[in-house]
């Protein structure tokens, strides 16, 4: 890192220290030098890296621990993250949507409640056909509550907040399927991952979801190019 010489330090100071993450200076979990340590390779009080740092806990690049010190929680903010996906190839967002449901769906299976089918089966009537509502946003929007749905029967915290980051990214998968882009699965198919989930069997379950996705990555696979560019 170079001395700063800008009027705002603290936020130069943050924008260095951003820099560093992003190139690897330091790892995830990784403790980060002290106070004193790091306003001598920046070359600010210490106040101004303390300004820097609080910066960086907000946007959760960083965490303070009492008594500790300060470690590496990412070395991209979230947004970066998600740029990185929005466009990234949609066979890759489809696979990784994939791992996401197949997960969701099996736990959705080993813990599944009496009224955890009836809910879901609830959702797919609201869904409908996407052929019969004229407001594509609207059935969009139908389709991915149910399938966020799938992933809150599971009753998983962290796997929901992970779908609900990538949110834009499986919208934008959805919308290709109800598109026209890609084959879009029918409503037997829906109904059988929820058959499975009721079952509380967490292999039917995966089963069941792999083979709804399984058209739609066969055809990614044999008609569009891994490495093209991605449909707005």
């Amino acid at each position: 890192m170079q001395p700063l010489h800008r009027t705002n330090l603290a936020d130069t100071a943050a924008e260095q220290i951003r820099d560093a993450l992003a190139e690897g200076r330091w790892s995830v979990g990784e403790k980060l030098p002290n106070e004193q340590a790091l306003s001598q390779m920046l070359q600010v009080s210490r106040g101004t890296v303390r300004e820097a740092v609080r910066v960086l806990v907000a946007e959760s690049l960083l965490e303070t621990r009492q008594g500790s010190g300060t470690y590496v929680l990412s070395l991209k903010p979230k947004a970066a993250v998600l740029d990185a996906a929005l466009h990234a190839s949609l066979l890759d967002r489809v696979e990784a949507r994939l791992a996401l449901e197949v997960e969701g769906a099996r736990l959705a299976a080993a813990r599944v409640k009496p009224e955890t089918a009836r809910q879901l089966h609830a959702l797919l009537d609201q869904r409908g056909e996407a052929a019969d509502d004229p407001d594509r946003a609207a059935f969009i929007a139908r389709d991915l509550a149910f399938h966020r749905a799938v992933i809150a029967a599971g009753q998983n915290r962290a796997l929901l907040d992970l779908y609900d980051f990538f949110t834009d990214s499986i919208t934008q998968t959805i919308a290709a399927t109800t598109g026209g882009l890609l084959p879009e699965p029918d409503m037997a198919a829906h109904r059988a991952i929820v058959e499975a989930i009721a079952s509380g069997n967490p292999e039917r379950a995966d089963a069941a979801v792999r083979q709804f996705m399984r058209p739609v990555l066969r055809h990614l696979q044999e008609v569009l190019p891994c490495n093209a560019p991605t449909p707005a």
